[in-house]
């Protein structure tokens, strides 16, 4: 592709200032589709609390703004779950590049805020920066779920980080600079609903500007762009045949489509194969870390009874010394 590797950091591509791309990804359940159809305003993505189903492939909607401008917003199946296989993952990935040919102006990371954030979560972001680059981390927004959970109990944002932020999203939030907003994707207030889409809307600017302009693209959205444009060309030019059957031209169509395809499908299987190396040296990773941590706990423990035990020994030694004091007095009182 071009002789760059997918090891390379993404390049940046040019971006239109009318239309901004943002893509939702995080695990099932932490509200992704609810919080993509809170920005369109519209119940346009399947809610896991709707009874039609959750997300099942990626999938894109858009919305025009009062100003004018374009948003559009693809919802991501829960590529953080690890039950999900590399295969699956790698095809939704290539999938979500499709959609956004012109590049992604931010990456929408869910959590919610009544859940607890995993050591998958932490893999599954790692697994995002072996496969596209440390750039990535440039575009990320960390966007809570929950606010009306936090609501009930009278605390803000802040007060959750500070009580139940973890190390790991700690870490998350150092990279991305602390990018971050609340949202209520319950809530029936109409000014509230507005001013968390702005505050996102205002952090998407936030990291377009801070990127030069230009949304997140790579070596993938170039060769799928410039691959699909070719098709859309030939397609064209092909109904302007003259002196071909109507047959002729069809199979032509066929053969070009079937060109676009091969290529889909062979950046697919790179994509997976990468994925698949980069999920296992995570998965070994979590293995030694928590190997590391039992190791750890068990020392811990031994330490704990070791001391528990010198406690124990040095007590007996005392009850010993009072008891031979107690009988050395009661000699003495004797022979007075």
């Amino acid at each position: 592709m071009g002789g760059s590797s997918i090891d390379d950091d993404w390049e940046l591509a040019s971006s239109s200032n009318d239309s901004r791309t943002v893509v939702l990804v995080g695990r099932t359940g932490n509200g992704k589709s609810a919080t993509g159809n809170s920005i369109l305003g519209r119940k346009a993505f399947k809610s896991k609390c709707s009874s039609s189903g959750i997300t099942s492939t990626c999938e894109l909607q858009s919305t025009v703004l009062s100003d004018g401008q374009i948003v559009n917003v693809i919802d991501t199946p829960g590529l953080f779950d690890f039950s999900a296989g590399s295969d699956f993952v790698g095809k939704e990935i290539v999938k979500c590049i499709d959609m956004a040919k012109d590049g992604i102006h931010a990456v929408l990371v869910v959590f919610s805020v009544r859940t607890r954030f995993t050591q998958e979560e932490k893999a599954a972001l790692r697994s995002l920066q072996t496969l596209f680059g440390d750039k990535i981390v440039n575009y990320m927004i960390v966007v809570f779920t929950g606010g009306d959970s936090l609501e009930e109990d009278e605390e803000t944002l802040d007060d959750y980080l500070g009580r139940e932020c973890p190390e790991p999203l700690q870490e998350i939030l150092a990279l991305c600079e602390n990018r971050c907003v609340l949202f209520d994707n319950r809530t029936k207030d109409e000014r509230k609903k507005f001013e968390q889409v702005q505050q996102l809307l205002s952090l998407v600017n936030t990291v377009i500007s801070q990127n030069g302009g230009r949304p997140y693209a790579d070596e993938l959205f170039t060769e799928l762009k410039e691959g699909a444009k070719k098709l859309d060309t030939q397609l064209r030019e092909a109904d302007s045949l003259r002196g071909y059957s109507k047959g002729e031209i069809l199979e032509f169509k066929k053969t070009m489509q079937q060109t676009y395809d091969s290529q889909l499908k062979r950046i697919t299987e790179m994509v997976e194969s990468k994925l698949k190396d980069a999920t296992a040296r995570l998965e070994k990773q979590l293995a030694e870390e928590q190997t590391a941590r039992l190791n750890a706990e068990e020392k811990a423990k031994q330490a704990q009874l070791k001391s528990e035990d010198e406690i124990r020994k040095l007590r007996e030694h005392l009850e010993m010394a009072h008891e031979e004091l107690r009988k050395r007095g009661e000699n003495r009182c004797a022979i007075l």
